[in-house]
């Protein structure tokens, strides 16, 4: 019903506007006009067809808002919406003054396209802020809510944003961790490391432009997946030189934290205190762990060093060395694990095929 009645109030505007078009010309323009007959019914034709081409569009927009809108989470709608009447408040009071300037007449489009313009970015400003820091903002509206309760006490942590550097990006693992739901809060991306990511596509060696190109498509997929948490932060500093140093002080600004697979960042950032979550320490921490007598499958792809000795590979990069496991060369076999050890090049496993008898 709500679809109908748009589209036919465009159609009804569009005939009106052009039925009543002709009265609003000139009468010498009119004179030459007076051998068409009907010259407000075809004016008034025209205006229906286009009102309802903008019926159609206006209807299909607002059905797409009407969308989104449902699927915002509460809290971030009513943060958005707070937002928005604070930028326009703002807006308001900071443009009153211009309405006050002796601007002559022939300039007098100035005052309401400026009061437009203004309006308009103080609006998207507060809506970005209030997604930025919703969660805050919906604790000073309602300080008595269970959230500011326990984190009053100390029970509760608030979530604090992610910042992203340009090798987390390329790495491509942010992208799993989102899906899976293990990476929470806001995820900031600064234009810095956007253009730093841009640079490396453009980089005349294959390898670089490969890898800053892979890093753009997992950026544009999770901006596409999750247009509500992964924002481009438009923040820079221009006496700060380097990327790196740029990522940890606005870690520091906006009290977040680091998130990079980076060895030499993570280092930085922790000695100037700021909180680090490396992909690869989370992809060492989450390794298996395997214990003598366990079961694996495996696949053994070459010789090992020793006679007799087959060598694979997990799926996360770990060698297994396979005793009488020479031929096994391309087969996948269960082996048994006998041990492990851990070197300055990582972790390597030793183990023998299941059905292989054991030594005496």
């Amino acid at each position: 019903m709500l679809d109908a009645l748009i589209v036919f109030s465009f159609i009804f505007a569009g005939a009106g506007i052009g039925f009543y078009a002709p009265d609003l010309l000139p009468a010498e323009s009119l004179k030459q006009v007076n051998s068409l007959e009907g010259l407000s019914s075809v004016t008034g034709g025209f205006g229906a067809l286009i009102g309802t081409a903008l019926g159609l569009v206006t209807q299909t927009s607002y059905r797409r808002l009407e969308k989104q809108v449902r699927e915002l989470p509460a809290d971030l709608l009513l943060s958005r919406a707070v937002g928005l009447v604070v930028g326009l408040l703002i807006a308001n009071l900071m443009l009153a003054p211009l309405f006050l300037l002796p601007i002559p007449a022939e300039f007098g489009f100035i005052k309401p396209l400026t009061a437009v313009m203004g309006s308009v970015l103080f609006a998207v400003s507060g809506m970005n802020l209030a997604d930025t820091h919703g969660r805050s903002l919906l604790r000073i509206i309602n300080p008595n809510s269970m959230e500011s309760a326990l984190l009053a006490e100390g029970t509760l942590k608030p979530v604090t944003a992610k910042v992203v550097d340009t090798s987390c990006i390329i790495d491509g693992r942010i992208e799993g961790l989102l899906d899976t739901g293990f990476l929470e809060g806001q995820i900031l991306v600064p234009q810095f490391v956007l253009q730093e990511l841009q640079q490396v596509a453009d980089a005349a060696q294959d390898q670089k432009r490969v890898r800053g190109r892979r890093g753009l498509d997992v950026l544009n997929r999770i901006r596409t997946a999750y247009p509500n948490r992964v924002v481009i932060s438009g923040a820079d500093y221009d006496d700060i030189p380097t990327v790196d140093a740029k990522l940890v002080k606005l870690a520091q600004e906006l009290n977040g934290m680091l998130l990079t697979n980076d060895y030499n960042l993570n280092k930085v950032a922790s000695v100037q205190e700021v909180d680090v979550l490396n992909i690869n320490d989370l992809t060492q921490a989450i390794r298996p762990n395997y214990l003598p007598g366990d079961l694996m499958d495996l696949k053994v792809i070459k010789e090992g060093k020793e006679p007799q000795q087959g060598v694979g590979y997990l799926n996360d990069g770990t060698m297994v060395v396979v005793e009488e496991g020479r031929d096994y060369i391309g087969d996948e076999i269960a082996v048994v694990v006998t041990g492990s050890l851990q070197t300055s090049a990582g972790r390597m496993i030793f183990a023998r095929p299941q059905d292989a008898a054991i030594p005496s």
